[in-house]
């Protein structure tokens, strides 16, 4: 048998092994469900258990209460998206910082960045000023009224979070935010 029929075999093998591993993965442990078994939902709760070992899941979960406490606290009494007010906070907390320096803290392209600075300037909430040492940089600086509104959304931040997170310990608190960090430091730019 030449190579090319091996490797092919192999090839083969290796789809049917995958494939197997597929189906085996969908029926769960307890295997196929019985022949002649409809295929309806459940009248019962959805299992999450299949997904209980992937973080991206259940930060998916824990993001839907945290995004409705935040459209109802912050985005819709302020106007702002999650990612305006992050930018908004991050520009007031660091004085002339650039455009790109918020893009990479945000791990937001370049053009995407841009489209960001471009509608809060043109609500009049940052100004893109020309760097003294970096003619290439823009630094973003709060208008007036970007303070005030960074301001306001601030304080409600501190504490709009607190009903949801109610049912943890204050080492609880801290122990989640401490290892959600220290996922989020070793990120990839």
């Amino acid at each position: 048998m030449g190579p090319d029929r091996h490797q092919g075999r192999l090839h083969a093998r290796g789809v049917s092994e995958a494939r197997e591993g597929l189906v085996a993965a969908r029926e769960g442990p307890a295997g196929p469900p019985p022949s002649g078994a409809r295929h309806e939902p459940a009248a019962h709760a959805i299992d999450h258990g299949c997904l209980a070992h992937l973080l991206g899941y259940q930060l998916s979960l824990a993001d839907i209460p945290a995004k409705r406490v935040f459209f109802k606290q912050i985005g819709e009494p302020l106007g702002l998206r999650p990612v305006e007010f992050t930018i908004l906070i991050l520009a007031a907390f660091n004085p002339g910082a650039t455009q790109k320096q918020l893009a990479q803290a945000l791990a937001v392209s370049a053009p995407n960045m841009t489209i960001l600075i471009d509608r809060l300037a043109e609500r009049c909430l940052v100004a893109r000023v020309r760097s003294q040492t970096d003619r290439r940089a823009q630094n973003i600086h709060l208008t007036p009224a970007g303070r005030k509104l960074a301001r306001a959304a601030h304080e409600t931040s501190k504490t709009m979070e607190q009903d949801l997170l109610r049912a943890l310990s204050d080492g609880e608190r801290a122990l989640l935010l401490e290892l959600l960090h220290k996922i989020g430091r070793h990120r990839r730019l």
